[in-house]
């Protein structure tokens, strides 16, 4: 999604969502040990291997393996300081386990996806560009494809996919136009349905397709459950100091976020009707921003595609620790 400072670079890419605030935010600093999970085309990866030379390392993961060959020829100048892994992030603790990297002075994870992503018509992602229905970010793996959803599920069970992924009020509708018109093979097709079954409005500013190619893309790639795996899993990765940034792009996924980080920099999880504490519950991280972090009006001018970026930071307690409350807050 974006660029860096000097190495590797391509004069026509986007910086890298966020990339100040990412670096303020993981504190990122020569000597440190850094994971990646989502390394895509490099840019944050490039960055962070900048601000911790000379002896930093980081360990970058992603799921598709493209991401990781365009990372790998961008991130060359940094030669040994780098390693690259064709894996989910929810396996982070594994690789980095196995890698012997553990513990971790930062984790990165931006769940967006990169515009050569959405603009190769190979990979299925847009509707505004024709191609066959994939949206698999690993196209090598034997999961189901947005076409083998759209072909096979029940009316019930596509209407509830759109509706739970997709935020689409219309879902039943849509569904009922999406198993009239099988078999739908190609992103062209599968968004005429959408717009035949929905029309569009003259005041609506998303094509009517936005919300069931999301839902569909979500569901495929089962980023939702990912983000919930993955958040305990990043956090015990780190040491007490350690810090993890995550990126999110939408509500569904920032809501998990927001949720999971809220719980644990809590003393007490108890209900609310529960007059005295019996959890025993202990905080293990601290907030460091009382709201996530939104693109600068710059930073939206010069990458539209950051609109909805919504950036959030917690850094691990130490074990003994009893800390629950927000304390200088970094933006």
């Amino acid at each position: 999604m974006g660029e860096s400072a000097n190495l590797g670079r391509d004069p026509h890419a986007h910086i890298p969502v966020l990339l100040r605030e990412v670096l303020a935010g993981l504190a990122v600093a020569p000597g440190g040990r850094y994971l990646d999970g989502t390394v895509g085309g490099g840019g944050h990866a490039a960055a962070i291997l900048e601000a911790s030379a000379p002896d930093g390392h980081l360990l970058g993961l992603d799921r598709d393996p493209e991401a990781v060959a365009r990372a790998a020829a961008r991130l060359a100048p940094f030669g040994s300081r780098v390693r690259l892994e064709h894996a989910s992030y929810t396996r982070l603790l594994e690789v980095a386990e196995s890698a012997g990297w553990l513990p971790l002075d930062g984790v990165l994870l931006d769940l967006g996806f990169s515009s050569w992503q959405i603009d190769d018509p190979a990979r299925g992602f847009s509707f505004r560009l024709e191609g066959l229905l994939d949206m698999r970010f690993d196209q090598q793996s034997a999961e189901p494809s947005a076409a083998d959803l759209v072909n096979t599920l029940d009316v019930t069970a596509l209407a509830d996919v759109l509706y739970h992924y997709g935020e689409e009020r219309r879902s039943r509708r849509i569904a009922r136009a999406i198993v009239a018109a099988r078999p739908i093979h190609t992103t062209g097709r599968l968004a005429e349905v959408v717009l035949e079954a929905v029309g569009r409005r003259r005041d609506e500013a998303l094509h009517p397709a936005t919300k069931t190619f999301q839902a569909l893309r979500i569901a495929v790639n089962r980023e939702l459950e990912a983000v919930e795996q993955v958040l305990p899993r990043a956090i015990s990765a780190l040491r007490p100091g350690g810090r993890l940034a995550v990126i999110s792009f939408h509500s569904l996924e920032d809501r998990r976020v927001k949720q999971h980080f809220r719980r644990e920099s809590r003393a007490c999880v108890c209900p609310p009707e529960i007059p005295i504490c019996v959890c025993q519950h202990k905080p293990v991280v601290r907030q460091l921003h009382r709201k996530p972090v939104s693109p600068s009006e710059a930073e939206l001018r010069a990458n539209p595609r950051s609109r909805s970026a919504r950036l959030r930071i917690v850094e691990k307690l130490s074990e003994n620790s009893t800390e629950s409350t927000l304390k200088n807050p970094i933006f």
